[in-house]
């Protein structure tokens, strides 16, 4: 049976729909950067997700291939995560009407045994066997540490309705919000929202917080 991210680590892809403090560990992801709408047909942010996914389930099936990555095991690759801010925010929070400043690091998490080696030969190879540019994609380090985190089920449009629970339970826990370089608003899609209905979609949000005083 591969092994699921989602299933094992609870505590990190399955929140409830109330907010909870979590203190997240260093974890490596494969990442693009990129800014604009995220609805934008061809934009930049619809983009970096074909990137990733190709590189993505190159290292997935690399076992199957002539390449063979020490420690592999069967998993599911892990669901897609983006780390957003907007210049000029009022609080550093997101203004989610102007959406065409958006600034974002789109990144699906990698599995530990899965080293910066391992990564630039599956950019080599995905890059010659696509005949594609992967030129955008990185291999990132981040480490989040104590954050507020909350699921949100629904249309993305309505995550100020759960930011506004989000950021009145870090203060009834005295913490502050603290998002800025290089600590992001963070959240976890778990529904395609190709195959989803608008009102059933699941993502779990995540805001970086720290104690007050």
């Amino acid at each position: 049976m591969s092994f699921d991210y989602k299933k094992e680590f609870k505590e990190f892809y399955a929140p409830k729909s109330k907010p909870s403090i979590i203190k997240i560990p260093k974890m490596t992801y494969i990442a693009v950067r990129g800014m604009g709408d995220p609805n934008e047909e061809n934009g930049e942010y619809k983009n970096s997700i074909g990137l990733l996914y190709a590189i993505a389930f190159t290292i997935k099936m690399s076992k199957k291939m002539e390449h063979k990555i020490p420690g592999y095991f069967e998993y599911v690759v892990p669901p897609l995560e983006g780390f957003w801010w907007q210049a000029g925010s009022k609080n550093e929070e997101l203004d989610y009407s102007r959406k065409e400043d958006f600034h974002f690091i789109s990144v699906i998490r990698l599995p530990d045994f899965v080293t910066k080696a391992e990564f630039d030969w599956a950019i080599t190879e995905a890059t010659q066997k696509k005949e594609q540019d992967f030129s955008k994609v990185e291999f990132l380090t981040y480490d989040e540490g104590m954050c507020v985190q909350c699921m949100h089920i629904g249309s993305y449009d309505n995550e100020p309705a759960t930011l506004a629970m989000i950021h009145e339970y870090m203060e009834t826990e005295k913490y502050k919000l603290d998002i800025q370089n290089p600590r992001y608003h963070h959240e976890i899609y778990l529904s395609d929202p190709r195959r989803c209905e608008v009102s059933k979609l699941k993502t779990v949000i995540r805001h970086p917080i720290r104690k007050v005083g």
